[in-house]
C-alpha cells in the first residue's frame, strides 16, 4: 500500500466544517487501501504566542476530534509531532540542504512579513517549511493530501528530497502531492465570498465542530443571503445561498439541482432550517464522541503514545539512513 502522511496544526480548541469537508474527511476515506500517517503538529503551532495549558488542551482536543470524525488509531498511525523528536533532527537537516532564497519565496512568510514587518516574525515561521519537509520524508510518504494553496510546500519538499539524494546516496522516497477535491468548499457565513477560516474577523460565519447545536443553528439561521427568495446555485450572484447548498449538500449527498428543485418556491427561512438540521445532526454524534474521549484523558493520551511509538519506528530507520549517507560518525 502507498504511505499517506499528512498533519493539522492544534490552534484551536475546535476544529470547523470548513477543516472536515474540505480535508479531514478525506483523510478518513484514504484510511482504506492507504498506509496512513498522521499528526497533530504542534510544534507549528510554536510559530504564535501560544499559552502552555492551551497547546495541551488542543493538542488533546484536535486527537479527539480526529477520531471522532473516523480517524481510526487501528488503521492509521495517530500521533503528536513532539513526541517523535527525529522530526526536529530531520528538520535540521533540511534547513541545510535548503537555499534562504527557496525559504524566503515561501507565500506564508512573504505575506505575514509583509503585513507586520519581518522583524515581528518568528525564524520558525521562516524555516517551518523545511521543517514540514521533515514530517513528509521522515516516513517514506508516497503521498501527500493537501489543499492546492499547499502545493508550494509540496514541491519545495521534493526538492529538497532529490537533492539530498542526488548527493548523498537514495535516502527519501520523494512523495506526490495528492491534490484534495474541491467540491467541498466551504466559505465564511458572514462572508459568503471568503474561505471558512479560524482566522476570520468574526466567529459568527464559522461553524464549529465543538459548538453547541442551538450555537451552530442559531449561526446558520443568521447566515447573509442574497437579493431575491429563490435557493439556486449561482456562486457569483447568490454566494450565500449557494455556500448553503454546498455544505447541505457535502454532509447529506443530495446533489445540489436536487436541492435546487426540493425547496423551489419554498423561500430562504424553511430552506435555512433544513440546512441547519443536517448539520446538526451530521456534527453530534461527532462532538459527543469527541467529548467522552476527553472525558477519559489518559485513554487518549494512551493512544496518542502508542501512535508515536509506531512513528518512531519507522522515523528512526529513516533518519539513521541520512546520517548514515551524510557521513557522521554512528
Amino acid at each position: 500500500m502507498k504511505r499517506v502522511l499528512s498533519g493539522i496544526q492544534p490552534t484551536s480548541s475546535s476544529f470547523h466544517l470548513g477543516n472536515y469537508l474540505g480535508a479531514l474527511k478525506q483523510w478518513v476515506e484514504l484510511q482504506d487501501g492507504h498506509d496512513a500517517f498522521y499528526t497533530i503538529v504542534d510544534l507549528h503551532a510554536l510559530t504564535i504566542e501560544t499559552e502552555p495549558s492551551l497547546l495541551r488542551k488542543r493538542t488533546l482536543a484536535s486527537a479527539a476530534q480526529l477520531i471522532a470524525l473516523g480517524i481510526s488509531p487501528d488503521k492509521s498511525t495517530l500521533f503528536v509531532q513532539s513526541q517523535v523528536p527525529q522530526h526536529n533532527q530531520l528538520g535540521w537537516l533540511m534547513e541545510c540542504m535548503a537555499g534562504f532564497g527557496e525559504a524566503n519565496r515561501m507565500t506564508q512568510f512573504k505575506d505575514k512579513s509583509s503585513k507586520s514587518g519581518a522583524d515581528s516574525v518568528r525564524v520558525g515561521l521562516f524555516t517551518y517549511p523545511m521543517l514540514q519537509a521533515a514530517d513528509i520524508l521522515l516516513y517514506q510518504t508516497n503521498l501527500v493530501p493537501v489543499g492546492e494553496d499547499q502545493r508550494q510546500h509540496i514541491e519545495l519538499t521534493r526538492d529538497l528530497a532529490g537533492r539530498f539524494n542526488s548527493r548523498y546516496g537514495q535516502t527519501f522516497t520523494i512523495p506526490d502531492g495528492y491534490i484534495l477535491k474541491t467540491a467541498a468548499k466551504i466559505n465564511d457565513l458572514q462572508d459568503p465570498t471568503s474561505k471558512m477560516s479560524k482566522s476570520s474577523d468574526s466567529n459568527s460565519g464559522v461553524i464549529e465542530i465543538m459548538d453547541s447545536p442551538e450555537v451552530n443553528v442559531k449561526k446558520i439561521k443568521s447566515a447573509m443571503t442574497d437579493a431575491g427568495s429563490d435557493v439556486r446555485f449561482d456562486e457569483k450572484e447568490k454566494p450565500g445561498i449557494s455556500n448553503l447548498l454546498t455544505i447541505h449538500s457535502a454532509l447529506s449527498g443530495i446533489a445540489i439541482n436536487a436541492l435546487e428543485s426540493e425547496f423551489a418556491g419554498q423561500g430562504y427561512g424553511a430552506f435555512k432550517s433544513t440546512v441547519a438540521d443536517v448539520v446538526v445532526e451530521n456534527l453530534r454524534p461527532i462532538r459527543t464522541m469527541a467529548l467522552e474521549l476527553l472525558e477519559d484523558e489518559k485513554h487518549l493520551i494512551d493512544l496518542l503514545h502508542e501512535g508515536a511509538t509506531k512513528a518512531r519506528v519507522v522515523a528512526a530507520e529513516t533518519l539513521q539512513t541520512a546520517y548514515k549517507n551524510l557521513g557522521t560518525v554512528a
